[in-house]
């Protein structure tokens, strides 16, 4: 029977239900903010036999509440421990997991599926910089939005280093599973790397690296054999990719990825070089431009994603204009590759280069600005465009650091015109000459 309310929580509908929790839609009254309440089922607390460990997988998960803010990681905003129900209150995700995806009638392009591994591998990253090592990486972990973005979901089974309690041992997939997660030995974010390697394969062949007819036979292989390459299974893997999941798989961590960086570098690279590459500028691709860009760099990974979010990015074709003069200006724009010429009444003023930004006084005044010189690509270019309105509406940490970068470049540029002032009243000629 479903509940009509959890708390102060409107139930809408069940999405889900396993053999420990139930998982619900509902609204939250006070702010209509649709929500997913994960309800631990009492007769799994009070099971005798496993009960201390549900107990456990619950503070584990609740005790993440407010702490994990990322937009590849889904949120959790309230846990309640009562004696008529525990639940835990997250973000709701308008999608399904990644689950109906690693069937091999319903495998996605290679295209997408770097993309999908490329977040989580940035998300599991500011994870471990908190602390947190999920420890159960799954397809049926990772959710996939009707927009093509993923959450991480489910981190009962994380090692925190905060904890104070011991933390639980023995759980898991088996199939997803590092050999020193199965060995119980000790863990870093590397475990993770491994689970992660084992769902890109997955997601690329539609099966599991190893088929084994029990656990104890699936564990044998996880410590002790080799997997075939993908592209056995599905010809048009490239070679740079069989080897990033062959390295994400390597048994002993030092043959492994070290960190995530290394990870999402090989796949943002493997993504460049696909023959059939897409017109859509890829996530991967934008995100690690914007983190080799100067204006960037004081931006957190959290931070750049929203960047990602608020923006508009095109390629354009030498000689088309961006800004003409005389118009009213909405928007500014940073530069990501190539050249543009900076023109007043047809007057060369200025060449700008990769890195650059231009027309930020449509922003940094506060009324309908006109613009007074004209802009147009001199290379084949690849700009990012930034409204104003949106940018209004980012949260409070990423316009200040946009706040921020505007202030160091306009610093630079008065120091350049001071430099080039004193130069030209060095040159004037004196009254004696």
């Amino acid at each position: 029977m479903i509940p009509k309310k959890i708390g102060k929580y409107e139930i809408v509908r069940e999405l889900g239900r396993g053999a420990t929790s139930a998982v619900f839609e509902a609204v939250d009254p006070f702010t209509s903010r649709r929500v997913a309440i994960k309800w631990v089922l009492p007769e799994a607390l009070s099971d005798s036999e496993h009960g201390k460990r549900y107990r456990k997988l619950f503070v584990t998960e609740a005790s993440l509440a407010g702490k994990l803010s990322h937009p590849h990681i889904a949120t959790i905003f309230d846990a309640v421990a009562e004696d008529e129900g525990s639940y835990i209150v997250m973000e709701y995700v308008d999608g399904g997991t990644l689950e109906r995806y690693v069937r091999p009638e319903s495998l996605l392009p290679i295209p997408q599926v770097l993309e999908i591994v490329f977040k989580c591998c940035k998300a599991l990253d500011y994870a471990a910089k908190q602390g947190v090592i999920h420890r159960d990486i799954k397809p049926a972990n990772i959710l996939l939005t009707k927009d093509n973005q993923i959450k991480i979901t489910d981190f009962g089974a994380a090692l925190t280093a905060s904890a104070q309690t011991t933390q639980v041992s023995g759980i898991g997939s088996p199939a997803y599973m590092s050999p020193q997660q199965v060995r119980e030995v000790s863990l870093n974010h590397q475990t993770d790397i491994y689970s992660l390697g084992v769902v890109l394969y997955q997601l690329l062949t539609g099966r599991l690296p190893f088929q084994a007819q029990n656990n104890y036979s699936l564990i044998y292989h996880v410590v002790n054999s080799e997997p075939a390459l993908p592209s056995r299974y599905r010809p048009e893997v490239s070679p740079d990719i069989d080897a990033i999941v062959t390295r994400a798989m390597q048994k002993t961590t030092e043959a492994r990825y070290p960190t995530w960086e290394a990870f999402s570098f090989d796949l943002a690279n493997a993504f460049g070089s696909l023959s059939s590459r897409v017109e859509v500028i890829p996530d991967s691709e934008k995100f690690n431009t914007l983190r080799g860009l100067d204006f960037f760099r004081p931006f957190s990974d959290v931070e750049l994603w929203e960047v990602l979010r608020i923006t508009n990015w095109h390629r354009h074709p030498r000689d088309t204009v961006l800004i003409r003069e005389g118009e009213v200006g909405k928007s500014f724009f940073v530069l990501a590759g190539g050249e543009v010429k900076v023109t007043k009444q047809e007057r060369l003023l200025n060449v700008l280069r990769t890195g650059a930004c231009f027309g930020e006084m449509a922003h940094l005044t506060h009324h309908q600005f006109v613009r007074t010189a004209s802009v147009a690509a001199v290379s084949a270019i690849t700009v990012i465009e930034i409204q104003s309105e949106r940018l209004l509406q980012a949260s409070e940490n990423c316009r200040h650091q946009f706040n921020g970068a505007f202030l160091t470049m306009l610093v630079d540029r008065l120091a350049l015109a001071n430099t080039r002032l004193s130069h030209l009243l060095a040159e004037r000629p004196t009254a004696a000459s």
